[in-house]
Formats: structure tokens, sequence, C-alpha cells
């Protein structure tokens, strides 16, 4: 009797302990950690007159709020990776606060007014919040503004400013970024890219998400070390697979393998960023350790500074770009021969109306089938407005770059318009050689630019995109031969061409100097 008697008090107790305790959701509540996440990512070109609009942005991403978070699941770009690593590894103790997710491709500077309204809805934003135990952006490190230097440098200063220093800010940048002292002081770590071309953005996010948790968790504390490097050289020598920069990246995974390293990066800059503080740079983030992030920051620099000397890939003039292709009349049987426009690579922020190859084109080899992409509102809307199969001629080109690129004369017949995504699209054919047209620019990287317009890449002798590097992934099942095209233009790889007025001197290879420091 006296054991029942026992068994129904501690049965009694039990129940009543676990009455008044919390549930499940609300302790889960009680403990609940907020994270912000933003996207302010853009590249710009300092040498093009084009300002980048809100329209740019509309084209890619401008999100506000909730419609943030299931845009980037499906997107799955650095957003993407910092959400799948919160849900993933958070444990339900984190909240995830999106403010703003601005995304715009490559162009020129930002227009100074819409710069400074995106950047105010991400302060108001954080005063907004009641809690804050972290926040992630997503930048890219080269953006640009009209009449301001140092615009991602301005963000973190900013943020900085209105939440607590112990509030940990992670950063993920582009591979391409422009480091920064102002940006360095401002944020606990940043992370960039490790590939180019650039294919691991969720990935990217994903461990900017989980060092963070890891962060505000207690469980590391990051320590940054960087170095600036009076180095000057891109335009195709950072693919990270190729030499001469794949042992360079195969030398920071080994590094990251310490449990001690956090991350390390390399960033081999932006060069069509007319900047004061323009340079490579390298970043090591360690947990703790400070010695060993001034080691390996400094260790990653000197292995930079050995490869200086390393060439540009080849590069042909339009005439010779031709001859190439028509040598290669067995291979165009069973695909085409594409031509890189690294001159006016929009992926680099260029306006995208280059006519020099269409020129070359149409006087050197009409009889070639050639599909040639420009960016002209103008004459887009004025042929878009003429009847199909009707000849047509218009005046291309030399309107936003007036410096580099010259007006031409083409007449074609009429054989395709339409209006979406580019604005208004419309193709002109003169014999072999077909020009589109359209309103917005576009770096082409995937050929369904030209299959979406009714073009078979099968059918075409010569194939011209507008960027760097991307696009040899994505055409590997159409193309039998790149070839490198070099004309006047505002992406010119070859530093000695650009009209730099702000950067540092002296700097490598512009100055002969014995030492990146």
């Amino acid at each position: 009797m006296r054991n029942l008697f026992v068994t129904v008090v501690l049965l009694l107790t039990s129940i009543i302990i676990v009455s008044c305790a919390p549930g499940k959701d609300e302790a889960r509540n009680a403990a609940t950690r907020t994270i912000a996440i933003v996207e302010f990512l853009q590249e710009s070109n300092s040498f093009s007159r084009v300002p980048t609009d809100e329209a740019m942005f509309r084209s890619t991403s401008l999100l506000r709020g909730a419609d943030i978070i299931p845009f980037s699941k499906k997107e799955k770009l650095e957003l993407g990776g910092c959400i799948a690593a919160i849900e993933k590894l958070g444990g339900g103790e984190f909240e995830i606060a999106p403010i703003l997710k601005a995304r715009s491709m490559s162009g020129g500077p930002l227009e100074h007014a819409l710069y400074e309204r995106l950047k105010n809805e991400i302060i108001q934003g954080l005063k907004k919040m009641d809690r804050l135990d972290g926040i992630y952006l997503s930048l890219h490190g080269a953006m640009g503004v009209m009449g301001m230097r140092d615009p991602e440098g301005d963000i973190l200063a900013a943020i900085r400013d209105r939440v607590s220093s112990t509030v940990p800010i992670g950063v993920t940048f582009d591979l391409h970024a422009n480091l920064t002292r102002k940006r360095m002081e401002a944020a606990t770590f940043v992370i960039g890219y490790r590939t180019n071309p650039h294919r691991d953005h969720y990935d990217v996010g994903y461990s900017a998400g989980e060092i963070l948790m890891k962060t505000i968790r207690g469980e590391v504390k990051p320590v940054m070390a960087w170095r600036k490097m009076k180095l000057l050289k891109g335009g195709g020598i950072n693919v990270d697979f190729l030499s001469p920069m794949r042992p360079i990246f195969k030398a920071m995974r080994k590094m990251e393998k310490d449990p001690r390293v956090l991350t390390v990066s390399d960033f081999p800059v932006h060069i069509w960023l007319d900047d004061p503080e323009l340079g490579w740079s390298t970043v090591a983030v360690t947990d703790k350790d400070p010695g060993l992030a001034e080691k390996l920051a400094e260790e990653i620099a000197d292995r930079n500074w050995e490869v200086r000397d390393a060439p540009h890939p080849l590069g042909s003039m339009p005439g010779e770009a031709i001859a190439i292709a028509r040598s290669k009349n067995i291979a165009r049987k069973f695909g085409t021969v594409v031509f890189c426009d690294a001159s006016d690579a929009v992926g680099t922020g260029t306006p995208g109306e280059n006519t020099w190859i269409l020129k070359s084109l149409v006087e050197e080899a009409p009889d070639l089938i050639s599909y040639v992409p420009l960016r002209d509102s103008e004459a887009a809307a004025f042929a878009h407005s003429k009847e199909l199969n009707k000849s047509v001629t218009v005046t291309v080109g030399g309107k936003l770059d007036p410096l580099y690129n010259r007006p031409f004369s083409f007449t074609g017949v009429l054989i395709h318009k339409s209006e979406g995504r580019l604005g208004k699209a419309v193709i002109l054919r003169d014999r072999g050689v077909h020009l589109i047209i359209t309103e917005h620019p576009d770096s082409t990287p995937r050929p369904s630019y030209f299959t979406d317009l009714g073009l078979s890449l099968w059918k075409a002798d010569i194939v011209v995109v507008k960027n760097l590097f991307p696009f040899r992934f994505f055409y590997l099942f159409y193309n039998r031969k790149t070839v490198n095209v070099m004309t006047p233009g505002l992406s010119n790889v070859d530093v000695f061409a650009l009209d730099y007025r702000s950067i540092p001197r002296p700097i490598y290879p512009l100055d002969k100097i014995a030492s990146w420091r």
C-alpha cells in the first residue's frame, strides 16, 4: 500500500512539473537568436559611361523581406547557401531576418541616389529589429557608385556604426573583390569565391553561415589578417583549375585542413575598377590565432607574386580570328567556333555595343554564318517597328562607348522580332551575318541566348559571346574552337591600355617594382 502511495505521488508530481514547464516550441522561441541577411551585389566597370539603374537590379533580383528566402532557396547562390546552413546546422536555434536582396548584372557605376536609397533600406531594416545576434552580407567587392568611392566600405561602416561591436558581421565577396581597409575594419570575417569561372557561390554562402553561427555560439572566435598587394594583373590568368593559379588554390585548400584555420581567400581583383586602393588581396581567418592568420595571408601573397609574370591567354584581331574559323572547316561541321569578345565583355560591366567584330564579319566573311549580339536600344526600337522580311538599315554602336567604339551602318532583312527579358529584340540578316540587336545588354553566357531567339548553334560557323569565362562551360556541347578576339574596348585585359586616373602607384606591372609590399 505504501509503495502504491509513493508511486501515485511521484506520478502527480511529474504531471505538475510537465504542465508547468514551457512547451518545446516556447523553449525554442525563448532561445532563438536572430541573423539578418542582406545582399547588395553589383560589379562595376569604372570606364563605362552607362550608369547602373534600378531597372538593372529588377531584371536580376530586387526583393525585400519575406520574399527573399523562397527566391534565394531556388536561386542557390550565396544567400541560398547561408539559409541552407542555418536551417541544417542551426538546430532551430536561429531565426533568419531577411532585409534586402539587390543583385544586378555588371555595368557602369551605380546611380548615386539609387545607392543611397538601398543603403538606407538596409540600415532602417536593422533599426527595426528587436534582437540581432549576427549579420550576413553578400557583396561583390567591385561595386562602384557615381560621385563616391568604396561604397561597400561605406555600407559596412554604416552597419558597424549601427550595431554593437560584439555583433559578428560575416561577408562573402566575389573572387575579384577589391578589399579596402574600411571594409576589413568593419567585418568580423570575409570569405571569397574559390573558383573562376565562378561556380561556388552557394558553397561560399554556406561556409559563411556556418562560421557565423559558430561565432554567435562562442564556439569559435574569428581572427582575420590580410595583405594588400601592389599587383594589378587579370584577364585570364586567374582561372582556378589552370596554371598559374591552380597550385595556389590547392595550397589554400591544404591550409584549411588545419582545424585552427576557418577560411583563407585570394582576391586577384577586378582590373576595370579605377580606385585608390586597387590591387590584389589575400585574407586568412583563424580561430583565436592571430600569428597563424598573419603567416597564411603572407604566404598566399608571396605565392601570388611568384606568378606575376604569367602571360595572358593569346588573343587575335578580328581578321585573324576569321582566318582561324575558316581553317576549322571540318570541325565546324560538328559544332561552331566561338569568338570571345574580350574587349566588350558585358560580364565585366561594358555596354555591349562593340561594332569591330561585326564590321570585320560583314567585310571579310559574309559567306560564313555568324551570330553577333549587340546592345542598342535606339536601333532595336526602330527595327522592331518595321515589317518582318523587309530590308532595314540601322546605325549601331558608338553611342554608349564613344571612346573606343565606332558607329556602323548595317542593312539586313528583318527575320525576327520579339519582346521579353532583353526588351525589344530583333535579328537582321545580311547574307550569312546575323546581327542580334537588343534593348538591354546581356553577357550571353549560355547558348539559350541564341536558341531562345530561334537560332541554331549547329548551323553557325561563328558565334560571338560577350563574356570572358562562364561560357566556356556552357558551350562545351557546341564549341569546337574558342578564339579570344581583341579589339579596342572597355574590358581590355591589357592594363597598359586602360585609362587609369586614381590607382595607387607604383604598382606592378605598370611600374617595375621588386616586391608586392
